[in-house]
């Protein structure tokens, strides 16, 4: 199981690829539970989670990276200052 420290210090296709994997791997995983008994239930729900923390740190990158774009872009005036008195 990858921890959440460790998903931060991946890189960005790193952790697309571990998406992907993971994805495929819960994809079958949900397929075996249907057709036969799973040797550890537990799989489908370690694997869950990790999709959701994979999504989360994703998303906590775009956040930043916009909140960083967006920093510079306001010229920083304050909201709701008007400069044409």
């Amino acid at each position: 199981m990858v921890k959440t420290s460790e998903l931060r210090d991946m890189s960005d296709e790193q952790m697309r690829l571990l998406l992907k994997e993971t994805t495929e791997h819960l994809f079958r995983l949900r397929i075996q539970s249907q057709t036969e008994r799973l040797d550890a239930p537990t799989e489908l729900r370690k694997n869950r989670l990790l999709i959701a923390r994979i999504k989360t740190v994703q998303r906590q990158r775009e956040l930043k990276a916009a909140a960083a774009a967006a920093s510079p872009a306001a010229g920083g005036t304050a909201i709701g200052s008007s400069s044409h008195n």
